[in-house]
């Protein structure tokens, strides 16, 4: 892969962050698939083991869309991974609660992507792991917190 910077023009964020994010999500994909899940399947058994929250919720804090959610919630769901459970605060809601057998593929699948992370962070010190990591958790936390409305939403990658 050649970057901008190599070919002698200033660094494109757009496209370093862009291919970063591929390279990354790609691996991810490739080794979840060892355990019959998807990185978007990973997101919602995250943010699901916490406990007590809706699959609108849930589709929130992943950045997941109504019918995506849906569709995912099945997969884990069959798989045995989560269960549905009526709210007891709105009966139209439904609670996501992740399984035993959830819990043990979530331990696997945080173990692959814990391993991941170290790969990619073995190229880096610690002070520039560092830097990099605090770096990043700014933007994601400030000026990127929100993505802008467009009118053509820009399709994000499911591996």
């Amino acid at each position: 892969m050649t970057t901008p910077a190599a070919t002698g023009s200033s660094p494109d964020l757009m496209f370093l962050l862009s291919w970063a994010s591929h390279v990354v999500t790609t691996e991810h994909a490739a080794r979840l698939a060892e355990l019959g899940i998807s990185p978007r399947a990973y997101c919602v058994l995250v943010k699901a083991v916490a406990g007590a929250l809706t699959q609108k919720r849930l589709g929130d804090l992943c950045g997941i869309d109504k019918t995506t959610m849906v569709v995912t919630v099945d997969e884990l769901e069959r798989a045995g991974l989560v269960e549905r459970r009526l709210s007891s605060a709105d009966r139209r809601a439904r609670i996501i609660t992740v399984t035993a057998e959830g819990e043990d593929v979530l331990a696997r699948a945080r173990a692959i992507a814990a391993r991941i992370q170290d790969d990619v962070f073995a190229a880096l010190s610690d002070r520039d792991r560092t830097v990099f990591l605090d770096v990043l958790t700014g933007l994601v936390d400030g000026p990127l917190a929100t993505p802008a409305r467009c009118d053509r939403p820009v399709r994000r990658r499911t591996a």
